[in-house]
């Protein structure tokens, strides 16, 4: 798994417009509380079979949770997630269709102090992948990931 320090954090940005998603991915799953472990394991399968590397599949599948959690806890108790790659990227992207992020310019760019009870998920995210989208609006949020398939180019 790959930490980043602060001067590291993932290039972020909020945007209008979702990341353009290809009409054929590897993987497209709604997900409820109830299906979360089903979708921790579907993540790890096809992040290996999209060329990600052993050693970076586990830090997808802890931002692929916490983003799913995020959805469930915050966005309307459901979600989606989809997962492709394209050029040496791979993409997780999580839908929802809750009530939005009251403030996304700054959502996950601070460290939540261990005294606070939850608030880390956009946090954790930041520091394990190399670009954030994040688009949110009164009628759901979209946040994708992206993670470099092959980490020495960076």
């Amino acid at each position: 798994m790959t930490r980043r320090d602060n001067s590291e954090r993932a290039d972020s940005r909020v945007t209008d417009a979702p990341v353009r998603v290809p009409e054929t991915v590897a993987l497209d799953q709604t997900f409820s509380v109830d299906d979360l472990y089903a979708l921790r394991a579907a993540v790890a399968a096809h992040a290996s079979d999209l060329g990600l590397p052993a050693d970076r599949v586990e830090g997808l599948v802890i931002v692929a949770t916490e983003l799913a959690t995020n959805a469930v806890r915050h966005g309307g108790s459901t979600g989606r997630l989809r997962l492709w790659n394209e050029d040496d990227d791979l993409y997780c992207e999580v839908t929802d269709r809750g009530p939005g992020i009251a403030d996304p310019d700054v959502a996950g760019t601070r460290p939540v102090p261990l005294t606070s009870d939850g608030g880390r998920g956009l946090w954790i995210v930041r520091q394990l992948c190399d670009r954030l989208y994040l688009t949110s609006a009164a009628t759901g949020t979209t946040v994708t990931a992206v993670i470099r398939i092959d980490d020495t180019a960076a």
